[in-house]
């Protein structure tokens, strides 16, 4: 059995997500960012930064999403992945960890739209990494071309990671003239795979609104 320590609307999605994909049992233990949860020191002790996703898989915890998904990859979903040696393997390890990326981003808008008070947010650091994010969009706008998904292979688990991240980046960057990032996350959002993650995915407590335009002009 796999163990997922996973909060609604973090980056335990992208495994959650992965474990609905490659059709794996799993249970959840479900945290929550108010209170002390993942500051407890028996958390601590698997997570050393105190954050999920956490998993517990045999014997062993894992606290990296690329870790994890590359572990899980290898070990249960080799369909997608691209094993060493493969055409892909290069593209698919770096698109992988590009999630990444773009989620650090996202972690700046987060903590000045959402975390701070008003009194204490930048809308210099606001706008520079809307910009910022917005650039690595654009990045996986020109990479698909008239592919369908990140590798011309196929969907793989370097979708998952860096489109649950560029699926988030809608609540802070309008995708406007990024017409081929719409359809890829179209296609993603369409599959049951994440359909299923989103329904297990828990109640919201960070995005109340579906978008976070910059508030200073």
């Amino acid at each position: 059995m796999i163990t997922l320590h996973h909060a609604p609307q973090s980056r335990s999605f992208r495994i959650l997500w992965f474990l609905h994909e490659a059709g794996l049992e799993h249970g959840l233990r479900y945290h929550s960012f108010s209170g002390k949860a993942l500051r407890d020191p028996a958390f601590l002790a698997i997570s050393p930064a105190g954050r999920v996703p956490v998993v517990e898989v045999d014997g062993i915890t894992l606290f990296e999403s690329a870790a994890i998904l590359e572990y899980l990859v290898e070990t249960r979903a080799p369909d997608l992945g691209r094993a060493p040696g493969h055409a892909e393997r290069g593209k698919f390890l770096e698109w992988l960890h590009y999630g990444e990326t773009i989620a650090q981003h996202l972690a700046q808008l987060t903590f000045h739209h959402i975390v701070l008070r008003p009194a204490d947010r930048s809308a210099v650091v606001q706008r520079l990494e809307a910009l910022r994010l917005r650039r690595t969009l654009e990045g996986i706008e020109a990479a698909l071309g008239a592919q369908d998904y990140l590798l011309p292979g196929g969907f793989s688990a370097a979708d998952i990671m860096a489109g649950s991240s560029a699926d988030l980046a809608r609540r802070f960057v309008p995708l406007a003239g990024l017409d081929r990032v719409s359809a890829w996350l179209d296609r993603l959002t369409a599959r049951p795979g994440y359909a299923a993650a989103h329904a297990a995915d828990g109640p919201a407590e960070l995005y109340l609104q579906d978008y976070y335009g910059n508030t200073h002009a």
